[in-house]
């Protein structure tokens, strides 16, 4: 399957402005005008030995207005994507007018009008940048849905969980019957999830239930450990609300089975720890290093695959890595904490 940033994108998706809250948002902005101060510079320089005097004069007259615009876009974010596509943009072109009115009185030289076209028309350039983004972006997202299907599930996981009803159902019929149960509605739940981001209440539900269909091959072998806020308190409420991915941790439990806990004969814990620091969700699954190599190919490929997604969903504000350090195998992920209405 093509990576998700390979896929080919219809330009039919809807106009939305960007969250100018975001940190890639705003790097990508600054990147922009200036790479377009820069051009207009070259086109207007032909003498090579007053590009750096020129240089040194526009940044003065472009990195203030563009501080001011920044700011003011940070603080707007919220109303402008409230607003509908077309009010918004204009609404953006209106505080590029408000900062370049107000940073001109500090700014050398130039007049106002050449200052306000050259700023609303870099303005324009961004919003046809972001514009654009978007629409190549917007069928990545369903596409991201379907790899996390695709890409998580293994056929291994459920011709293992089938070995495991089969392995108690002249012993414990009842208790065969309830995993079954609990095998449909997991994948009743994985079929049908189609929202982009889920409560991670919702997640840690899900990978309760696939950690009880694995316990059903591996018995007490398999031991996971959650470290959480105590059940019943706010925290933990709040925690519970967060917006995640789907299958974001799924996966990553699913890894830490197949490739630290089946493979060896002795008893081993999986670990997972999630906590909120400020305005940053993080995740950590940690699990026992097996001296039994088992296709590592198909941990990286989870592992690409949650890199993605979490670029699609957050840019530079989320991001994963993973390490192997004292006999344990670690993944790390931090994501924005966004919650969903109690």
């Amino acid at each position: 399957m093509e990576s998700i940033k390979q896929k080919s994108a219809a330009l039919g998706a809807p106009a939305t402005l960007p969250d100018f809250r975001n940190l890639g948002v705003i790097l990508r902005l600054l990147v922009v005008v200036n790479l377009f101060a820069l051009a207009t510079l070259l086109v207007r320089v032909d003498e090579g030995g007053r590009l750096l005097a020129e240089a040194a004069l526009m940044a003065g007259r472009v990195e203030l207005p563009l501080l001011f615009i920044v700011l003011l876009l940070y603080l707007a974010s919220p109303w402008l994507r409230a607003w509908p596509a077309q009010l918004a943009q204009a609404g953006v072109l209106a505080l590029v007018v408000l900062a370049v009115v107000l940073s001109y009185p500090l700014i050398d030289g130039g007049s106002l009008f050449r200052h306000l076209a050259w700023a609303l028309a870099a303005a324009l350039l961004c919003l046809f940048y972001f514009d654009y983004r978007n629409r190549r972006y917007s069928p990545a997202l369903a596409e991201a849905r379907l790899q996390a299907l695709s890409a998580r599930i293994r056929p291994h996981f459920l011709f293992n969980s089938l070995n495991g009803v089969l392995g108690v159902i002249r012993s414990d019929p009842r208790r065969a019957e309830r995993a079954l149960e609990e095998l449909a509605d997991l994948f009743r739940v994985l079929m049908r999830e189609n929202r982009e981001l889920v409560p991670l209440g919702d997640e840690m539900a899900l990978c309760e239930r696939y950690i009880d269909l694995e316990r059903l091959r591996l018995g007490e072998r398999l031991a996971v450990r959650w470290d959480l806020p105590v059940s019943g308190t706010p925290e933990h409420a709040a925690l519970m609300r967060a917006q995640v991915p789907a299958l974001l941790l799924q996966p990553l439990l699913e890894n830490a089975v197949y490739h630290g806990i089946e493979p060896s004969a002795e008893s081993g814990e999986v670990r997972v720890r999630i906590e909120r620091r400020g305005d940053e969700l993080r995740l950590e699954v940690d699990n026992p290093v097996s001296g039994v190599a088992r296709h590592p190919e198909g941990n990286r490929m989870a592992l690409d695959n949650i890199r993605e997604r979490l670029m699609l969903f957050f840019d530079l504000e989320a991001g994963l890595d993973n390490a192997c350090s004292n006999g344990r195998y670690r993944v790390r992920i931090r994501l924005p904490y966004r919650t969903s209405p109690p």
